[in-house]
Parts: structure tokens; C-alpha cells; sequence
């Protein structure tokens, strides 16, 4: 299939574009920012000593404790006068993480972005309705800037608005809806209940930014009659959303490799793990101008994917994002991701996507409650051995014990953005 946007590189061509821009990255960021040059006079390394991408393992890791530290304006590596825009991350504690952009970033972004549109088997014809946050947020700007670049027709609604939402839906027939998951299943839901569906256009979905079940993902594209939806990974420190996407061969999510490289680490050692299995994605930028990535901790996990894919792009691949390693909580001494009770939901027809943990201490003591919400069809006189069937398959999965609630459809709050999985209150006992 011919691209316009997605390039065909061999493995040699991408070792290479990398080699070349991790050598850039090194000299330009030892030369323009106060903060690298201190990084890299620390342990004693010069530019020079970065010949090779063997040398990777040389570079020191970059942390958003960095970036928080060198608040407004961290990592900056040009003079200001060539900041064109800057973005911000979406935290909700202490200080955001602030990254500034030249225009070439601007551009460079631009163009991995219409790539993911291009991969997901977008035309020009397609209308893109895009629910994701706008402002300071890197989601609103980069899915609105990529459409635009790729030549699709944009609709930026915004997240939230559940009213135009819909409106733009059935008036202007959108095609493809740009989301969260959470949102997804949420607009799903209203399609659902104001009986909009044979009014609808929709054909494909782009979701990203918190993990998914593929339950969830089922109830959301039969829900709003979906041929196909696309995972989209990516980061405010990144550019923003667009360092990859799903393709239609469905195995694993593409990345943009000629941007930055990849790395899966084991998140305790930071030594790579074996081909194949899970670790944290650290990553390197290769063209970034105003605030480069050294081996940036991401914290999302993942792993690598080998072999070509069969849609025929060969950039590499990487599984899903499966959580993040500062995700984890600990329950009676067991280390535990919330995308694991997400898992076991699975294996039960009768419950929908939408779960909730709280964690309470009472005399001592940690305790676990899984609100769970049962599907519209599933009957309530069941409610009592579904608790606890899940109690018994979470105990047997994740070797904790845990109070399992059956709620009705819509119980649980719903979201516009990521939704929020576990409510800690055991300090507060």
C-alpha cells in the first residue's frame, strides 16, 4: 500500500536515522541546556563518546522529577525566542510538567500524527470528531493539527458536551470519534439510550490515553456500530498522543522508530528485559529541538513485539500500554495493577467493563471492595453468585480476597477523560 505520510524503512534505515539523531540529541542538548550538560559532566561523558547506538546505555535516565525541578521551563534547549507554543502535562498534584515546542517540533508532531490518521485507514473524506481535552493538554492540539496536516475534515468538540457530542454525530455524520476509551463507552451508552443509533455514521474510533480491557473495547464498538478501533499511544513529554498507533492487522501498535528510539527496561534494575516480556518504556527523541528526551522514564508498561507485522508497515511494534509501574498499589503484601481485575472481568459475559476498587483499612487490617457493574441483559436475582464466582476467580488470579458488589448499569461514575480505577482512602483510617 502506498503512504503518503508513513515512510518505508528497512531495519538498516532506521538504525541508522537513529544512530545519526542520538548523536544530534547528545551534542545539541551538552551544548543548550544547562540541565543535560550537568547530567552528562556528572558521570563524565562528552558528546564525543556517543558514536554508536551500542553507546545508549552510556546516557543518563531522565526522570519527571526533572522535569518538575526545572519548573516552568525544564530541559530547555534553544533560546527562548524560538518557542513557538508550550503544553503541559495533565497531573493533579504539585507542579505540571511544562514542556515548550519550536516550530519544527510543531511540525515534526504534525507529521506523526497524520501518520496514525494514515495507518488507521482514514481518507480525506472522513469526518473527525475529536472529544479529547484542549488547552493546555497536548490531546486536543495534536489530534486537531494531525487531521488538518493528513487533510480529513476536523470537528473539535472537546471532551465533555455530551449534547453537541451527539448533535455532531447525527447532523454531521461523523465518521471517526477521537477519544478515551472511557469516553467511548460513555457516548456509546447515550447513543444506546436515546435510541441514535440507526442516525449515526460512525465507522472507526481513535482511543488512547488510560488502559483498556478488550471488553471494554467490545462494548463500545458494538454500541456505536463500529467496522474498527485503533489504540494510540504518546505523551505530553513526547510531542503528545501520535508516537504510534494500532494498525489494521491488529498486532501490537506501530511507533514512529524514526523519531525516537524505544527502549523496554525492567522498571527495578533499568537493564533491558528478555525479547518479549513486560517492562517500563523509556524513551529517546532524535529531532526534538526545545526539549529533547534523554532516556526519559515513561512508567507505562509494555513489551516489544519482533517479526514483521502483516499489514505490511515495517516499523517496529510494541504491545498495548498495560498500566503504569507507579500504578501499582500494594494490598496485604502483594503487589497488584488495577488492569488485572480488568483482566478476570473477562471471563464474565453477565458483567460489564466498568469496575471500581476501594481500599480501606479498618482495626489494622487492609480491606478490598470491587464494585462491578452487571450488564443491562444479566438478571439481578444472579447478582449474589456472580460476587461471587468474581470474588473466587480474583482470589485464584491475584491471591488476594476481596468483597465483590454487583451494581446496575450506569451505577459507577462515568468519565469524559481517563477514568479514575482505585479510591485509596487507607491513609486516611
Amino acid at each position: 500500500m502506498d503512504h503518503r505520510f508513513i515512510p518505508n524503512l528497512t531495519e538498516e534505515e532506521i538504525a541508522d536515522i537513529q544512530s545519526k539523531g542520538l548523536q544530534w540529541t547528545t551534542a545539541h542538548t551538552y551544548k543548550n541546556s544547562p540541565f543535560y550538560r550537568a547530567q552528562f559532566d556528572k558521570i563524565g561523558l562528552e558528546p564525543g563518546d556517543i558514536t554508536s547506538l551500542d553507546d545508549l546505555q552510556k546516557l543518563p535516565f531522565t526522570t519527571a522529577d526533572d522535569l518538575k525541578d526545572g519548573y516552568p521551563l525544564p530541559l530547555l534547549s534553544v533560546p527562548e525566542s524560538d518557542v513557538v507554543r508550550i503544553h503541559g502535562s495533565s497531573g493533579t498534584t504539585g507542579k505540571r510538567k511544562i514542556l515548550a515546542y519550536t516550530q519544527n517540533d510543531i511540525d515534526l508532531w504534525q507529521d506523526m500524527f497524520a501518520r496514525c490518521y494514515e495507518l488507521a485507514g482514514l481518507t480525506t473524506e472522513d469526518r473527525v470528531q475529536i472529544c479529547v481535552g484542549y488547552g493546555l493538554w497536548t490531546a486536543g492540539a495534536g489530534f486537531q493539527h494531525g487531521c488538518e496536516r493528513f487533510g480529513a475534515m476536523t470537528l473539535p468538540v472537546g471532551p465533555g458536551l455530551l449534547e453537541i457530542q451527539l448533535q455532531m454525530l447525527t447532523d454531521l455524520k461523523s465518521t471517526c470519534l477521537c477519544s478515551t476509551a472511557s469516553m467511548a463507552l460513555l457516548m456509546g451508552e447515550e447513543v444506546q439510550k436515546q435510541g441514535l443509533f440507526e442516525q449515526i455514521a460512525l465507522k472507526k474510533a481513535i482511543f488512547g490515553a488510560e488502559a483498556h480491557t478488550p471488553k471494554m473495547r467490545r462494548q463500545f464498538e458494538d454500541a456505536l456500530g463500529l467496522e474498527d478501533s485503533f489504540d494510540i499511544i504518546g505523551m505530553t513529554e513526547l510531542y503528545g498522543p501520535g508516537a504510534g498507533l494500532e494498525c489494521q492487522a491488529h498486532d501490537g501498535i506501530h511507533y514512529w522508530a524514526d523519531r525516537f528510539i524505544l527502549e523496554i527496561l525492567d522498571p527495578e534494575t533499568l537493564k533491558p528485559v528478555a525479547p518479549g516480556e513486560v517492562g517500563e518504556m523509556v524513551v529517546t527523541s532524535l529531532q526534538k529541538e526545545a526539549a529533547p528526551l534523554i532516556r526519559y522514564r515513561t512508567h507505562d508498561l509494555t513489551r516489544s513485539l519482533p517479526g514483521q507485522c502483516a499489514c505490511g508497515v515495517t516499523m517496529p511494534r510494541i504491545d498495548k500500554i498495560m498500566g503504569r509501574s507507579d500504578d501499582m498499589f500494594i494490598f496485604r503484601g502483594v503487589n497488584i495493577y488495577p488492569g488485572q481485575i480488568g483482566a478476570v472481568l473477562e471471563e464474565f459475559n453477565d458483567l460489564s467493563a466498568e469496575y471500581k476498587i476501594s481500599l480501606t483499612r479498618r482495626d489494622g487490617l487492609d480491606h478490598m471492595a470491587v464494585d462491578v457493574e452487571r450488564t443491562p441483559e444479566a438478571r439481578v436475582a444472579d447478582s449474589d453468585s456472580l460476587a461471587k464466582r468474581l470474588a473466587s476467580e480474583i482470589r485464584k488470579h491475584i491471591l488476594v480476597r476481596s468483597e465483590v458488589r454487583i451494581l446496575n448499569p450506569g451505577e459507577l461514575p462515568r468519565s469524559f477523560a481517563k477514568a479514575k480505577r482505585v479510591q485509596d482512602e487507607r491513609g486516611e483510617a
